[in-house]
């Protein structure tokens, strides 16, 4: 199967199943916006819990945040987005669909009708959605959609620090929504006008920035790899000179090998001083930090790890997708981490038989304690099984009419297919062991 096959192949699953499906869909959809279903939402969740236990839940030098989505237009203003965050945009003249000029192929052909030598002039494009605060639609209450996560980090800098009683090297960690009225959204989710970041801004001394600027690429790396991604799926793309922003002194882009190509998963920058001391020229705050230790006073210096949930649910979700034939059959499979799954283990009744739900019923109340579980009773047991595959569930528990008798159900594992035989009594604790965190 080759991998632009596989695209296809989770796509599908992911509307069949219920785990993304297309926004707007009874409307003909809309521009490129995604819905997480009852499966997706669960599967990017747990993506998100994943990478907030690694970056804050298991270190003592980074805490959380949640700012506001609307910030003063004066924050865009000092961060430079609302003078140059923009792409170079051009339009056909034959088919009037519109494209970023640094995206066009080699040849000079429109993408869409093929026409050559047809584009406009470019023009620059700013990416920020704009919208109004208050009644009242004027210059003085124009108000931005945020575009990143990162400025509220910023300007959020001597509050946190002061209450959290934290001093360089630190971090701060947020999770939420951003948008960019991208010019050419697509390949699914991977590039999409709404999106959500898992960012940290890693405060340090002014001397330290190159030290933890490879510490974070290499932790960065490690964790996508410790959730199951293979690593020569992966590359650390370190930008030439020419590549960097002007106020980066180092960047470099965890990409992961997608069906189309080499794409972006995170971006780690050593965004120097630049942030706090553009905030602090625009508001007048003083966003230094003293360090009664060395006597000295500095503005810190930052490094950023940014990443995409949306982009890391879709690499994990390609690259846990497999097929294989099972006793002459077709087996679609997830082979995702246990801690990503969406369901973590499926219940099973082997019949409708009454006299086995009740049972069934107590090992369901059992296990929700502890596990995001499904119950289903539909069909046969093989079929379940199969439909529990491909939604990456790692364990099924089967009870049958021996349960009645000696009160054990039988365990199944989602790679192996393996069975075991486990008393009631010891069930919870046998999948405590197998379903790490």
């Amino acid at each position: 199967m080759s991998r632009p096959e596989a695209m296809d192949r989770v796509v599908n699953l992911a509307k069949r199943r219920g785990l993304i499906f297309p926004s707007s869909e009874i409307y003909g959809g809309f521009r490129s916006t995604w819905d997480y279903g009852p499966l997706g939402v669960l599967l990017k969740r747990n993506v998100k819990e994943a990478w907030w236990r690694s970056m804050v839940q298991l270190r003592d030098d980074v805490v959380g945040l949640d700012a506001a989505i609307l910030m003063a237009p004066k924050v865009w203003e000092a961060s430079g987005h609302i003078a140059t965050f923009t792409d170079p945009l051009v339009d056909c003249r034959s088919c009037q669909e519109r494209f970023r000029a640094d995206q066009l192929p080699a040849s000079g052909a429109c993408p869409k009708c093929g026409a050559k030598d047809s584009f406009t002039e470019a023009r620059q494009f700013n990416l920020m959605f704009k919208t109004f605060v208050g009644p009242v639609e004027d210059d003085a209450s124009v108000a931005y959609l945020r575009p990143e996560t990162a400025q509220g980090i910023f300007v959020n800098f001597p509050a946190v620090q002061t209450t959290s009683r934290r001093k360089p090297p630190f971090g701060i960690a947020q999770i939420g929504k951003a948008f960019r009225n991208e010019i050419t959204p697509g390949n699914f989710t991977f590039r999409t006008r709404e999106f959500e970041q898992m960012e940290l801004e890693f405060f340090v001394p002014p001397d330290e920035g190159n030290k933890w600027f490879e510490y974070w690429c290499a932790e960065r790396l490690s964790w996508y790899t410790d959730l199951g991604i293979p690593e020569n799926h992966l590359q650390l793309r370190r930008h030439a000179a020419e590549e960097l922003s002007h106020y980066s002194a180092g960047t470099a882009d965890v990409e992961y090998d997608y069906p189309w190509g080499w794409g972006e998963l995170e971006g780690i920058a050593n965004r120097t001083d630049f942030d706090l001391t553009q905030h602090a020229k625009f508001s007048g705050e003083d966003l230094t930090y003293f360090d009664p230790a060395t006597d000295e006073r500095y503005i810190p210096h930052v490094i950023e790890p940014s990443a995409g949930a949306d982009r890391a649910t879709l690499a994990f979700l390609l690259d846990a997708y497999s097929e294989e034939e099972v006793r002459g059959e077709q087996r679609v499979v997830l082979r995702l981490d246990p801690r990503l799954a969406p369901i973590k283990v499926a219940v099973l009744p082997l019949s409708k038989d009454e006299r086995l739900s009740p049972v069934a019923h107590e090992v369901s109340d059992a296990l929700r304690q502890g596990f995001m579980i499904d119950y289903d009773e539909t069909r046969a047991i093989g079929r379940r099984y199969r439909r529990q595959d491909e939604v990456g569930t790692p364990y099924c528990v089967t009870i049958d009419f021996d349960t009645l008798d000696d009160r054990a159900v039988t365990v199944r594992e989602r790679d192996s297919m393996n069975q075991d035989r486990v008393s009631l009594d010891k069930l919870v604790p046998y999948l405590s062991e197998r379903l790490p965190r």
